[in-house]
């Protein structure tokens, strides 16, 4: 059966905003958890700031457990943490939970590699000039890499856009449920381009507003 699009649209419109609310608040969680994790991984290795092996190791190992598994294994291998956290599987909120851990993950992998590419020597003349850890942290490095942190940002909120096409087929919401439920099963092939062309749209759009602001910290 194909859908009257007169009638749809607002169909459309509730998913994009359900898709958007995914990603915008994925992101502001994860970006949290993520640049607290990297920071962790990047101070605390071996001949930083806040060496500790063990916690680094740690940390790392874990990382590189949750990372590589596709993220529709992960939605539904987390499902009971997500009930018990959330109260349910279906739904936006219960979308945006395993999303947030997904991504935070991602997010920390970021920006380790991007603190890594700090010249040693810019740390090294703040810590001689007597500049506490702390300092050296917020004053030092996260200036030093904002530009190429806002790129890496830029490339895991297209991701997480993808990650929500991917919960929507497992319940939640937004326009991957609707390419799932009114376009895949019912074979109707114009939601399906409809709901793809939105993603692409927003695609285009994230990694415009990364790049515009990616460019104006580089220029400082």
């Amino acid at each position: 059966m194909k859908v009257d699009w007169q009638t749809f649209w607002p169909r459309v419109l509730e998913g994009t905003g359900q898709t958007l609310t995914m990603v915008f608040f994925t992101l502001i969680f994860s970006s949290i958890i993520g640049i607290v994790m990297g920071l962790i991984l990047f101070v605390t290795r071996k001949g930083n700031l806040l060496e500790n092996k063990v916690l680094n190791t740690t940390l790392n190992i874990f990382i590189n457990i949750i990372r590589p598994v596709p993220f529709i294994i992960f939605l539904v291998a987390i499902a009971p943490l997500t009930r018990a956290v959330v109260g349910s599987t279906i739904g936006t909120a219960a979308a945006i939970f395993p999303m947030t851990i997904a991504a935070s993950f991602a997010v920390a992998r970021v920006v380790e590699n991007n603190l890594v590419s700090i010249d040693p020597g810019i740390i090294e003349a703040a810590k001689s000039m007597g500049a506490s850890p702390l300092r050296v942290i917020f004053d030092v490095m996260i200036p030093e890499a904002i530009g190429p942190l806002i790129l890496g940002l830029t490339f895991i909120t297209i991701s997480l856009i993808d990650f929500s096409a991917v919960a929507g087929t497992v319940g939640g919401g937004g326009l991957g449920y609707l390419s799932l439920t009114y376009g895949y099963q019912r074979f109707d092939t114009s939601v399906m381009f409809v709901t793809v062309v939105i993603l692409i749209i927003l695609v285009q759009i994230a990694q415009f507003i990364g790049n515009y602001f990616a460019r104006l910290f580089l220029r400082r």
